[in-house]
C-alpha cells in the first residue's frame, strides 16, 4: 500500500470518526474556549509569559521586527507540545475506557462518564463547580506538579523550537481541573482516535486566550476573559445538555 493510499484511509478514517462523534468535539472545543478564558488564563499565564520574555531576549535589537513579536508571542511549539500531551492522554484514556466498557456489565462507563461531564459543565456554569477545580489542589497534585515544573525549567531558557514543544509536553501533564471535565468526555468516546481528536479540540479551544495573554500580557487575558464569561454559562449549559443527552440515548 502506498502513501497515498495510507493517507485516504487515514483521510476517510478521520472523516468518519468526526461524523460520529462531532458533537464531543464541539462541546470540548468550546470547553476549551471557556475554560481557557475563565480558568487557564490564569494558570498557564505565567508559563507563557515567561517564554515570551525569555524568546524575545533571543532577538538582537536591530534583528528585532514585528513578525519576532507575533511568532515570540505566539509560543506555537508551546501550544503543539501541550496539544500533544493532551492527545495522548485523552487517547490513553479513552482506549481504556473502550476495552473496559465492553466487558460484560460494564457498558454503563460510557455512560458514567458522559453524565460526570454534563454535570461537571452544569456545574460550571451555575458557578458550583468553582468548587470543583483545584487551585491549590492536595499534597499529591501539589507534589506533582512541581515535580514536572522542576523538571521542565531547564526548557525556559531558551524555549523556541523543539526546546518550546518539550516544554508544552511536560508541562502539559500539569493537574488542571478544567481538564478532568475533558477528558471524562474524551475517554467517553471509547476510542483511542476519538479520545486524541478530541482533546486537539479541546487544546484548540484555549489557544485564542492564551495567545491574548502572549501578545499583550494579562491585561489582554483578563479582557478576553471578561468578553467569554458574559457568554461562559450559556455555553456551559449547552455542552451540559448535548452530553446528557447522549448519555440519555446511550442508556436507552
Amino acid at each position: 500500500m502506498d502513501a497515498l493510499s495510507l493517507l485516504h484511509d487515514g483521510l476517510n478514517q478521520c472523516a468518519v470518526v468526526v461524523g460520529r462523534d462531532g458533537g464531543l468535539f464541539l462541546a470540548l472545543a468550546s470547553a476549551g474556549l471557556v475554560g481557557g478564558a475563565t480558568h487557564c488564563s490564569g494558570m498557564c499565564g505565567p508559563f507563557v509569559l515567561a517564554q515570551v520574555s525569555a524568546r524575545l531576549e533571543h532577538v538582537p535589537a536591530a534583528r528585532m521586527s514585528e513578525f519576532h513579536r507575533l511568532t515570540g508571542a505566539a509560543v506555537l511549539p508551546y501550544h503543539f507540545g501541550r496539544g500533544t500531551t493532551y492527545a495522548l492522554i485523552g487517547a490513553v484514556a479513552a482506549s481504556v475506557a473502550g476495552h473496559v466498557g465492553a466487558l460484560p456489565g460494564l457498558r454503563w462507563l460510557s455512560v458514567a462518564l458522559l453524565a460526570f461531564a454534563a454535570l461537571f459543565f452544569f456545574g460550571y456554569a451555575t458557578k458550583s463547580a468553582v468548587a470543583w477545580l483545584p487551585r491549590r489542589g492536595g499534597s499529591f497534585q501539589r507534589w506533582w506538579s512541581e515535580r514536572v515544573s522542576r523538571l521542565a525549567r531547564p526548557l525556559f531558557g531558551n524555549p523556541t523550537g523543539w526546546r518550546g514543544y518539550g516544554l508544552g509536553l511536560a508541562l502539559g501533564f500539569i493537574p488542571c481541573g478544567m481538564l478532568y471535565g475533558a477528558v471524562a468526555v474524551a475517554a467517553a468516546s471509547g476510542s483511542a482516535l476519538s479520545g486524541a481528536l478530541g482533546m486537539i479540540a479541546f487544546t484548540a479551544g484555549t489557544v485564542p486566550a492564551l495567545l491574548a495573554v502572549g501578545l499583550a500580557g494579562h491585561l489582554a487575558g483578563r479582557t478576553w476573559g471578561g468578553v467569554v464569561a458574559r457568554v461562559a454559562p450559556a455555553i456551559m449549559l449547552v455542552n451540559a445538555g448535548v452530553l446528557g443527552w447522549m448519555a440519555w440515548t446511550l442508556a436507552a
